[in-house]
C-alpha cells in the first residue's frame, strides 16, 4: 500500500485524486480548475487507473472520458493527507 502513496504522491497524481473525490469527472475539467495541462492530467489519470486508484467509466469513446476515483484510490489519499498534516 505505501508503494502506492509514494506514487500517487506525485503533483499531478495527487492533483487528480483530489478532483475526483468530489465525484466523477473528465480531464478536461480537471485541467482547466487547476491550471495544470490537459496533456499532464490525461497522463497522470492513465498512470493512476494502471496502479488501479482511478477508473475510466467511458472507456469506449475516445474523447470527453469520464473518471473517477476508486476504493483503493481513496484509501490511497486518506493516507496522502494524513501524512502531509
Amino acid at each position: 500500500m505505501w508503494e502506492l502513496v509514494s506514487f500517487a504522491k506525485g503533483r499531478t497524481r495527487r492533483l487528480c485524486l483530489d478532483s475526483l473525490v468530489s465525484g466523477p469527472t473528465m480531464p478536461s475539467a480537471i485541467a482547466i480548475s487547476s491550471g495544470e495541462h490537459l496533456p499532464h492530467v490525461s497522463r497522470a489519470l492513465r498512470e493512476l487507473v494502471e496502479k488501479g486508484l482511478v477508473e475510466c467509466l467511458t472507456p469506449n469513446i475516445p474523447k470527453n472520458r469520464i473518471y473517477a476515483i476508486t476504493p483503493k484510490g481513496k484509501e490511497v489519499l486518506e493516507k496522502l493527507n494524513k501524512i502531509d498534516n
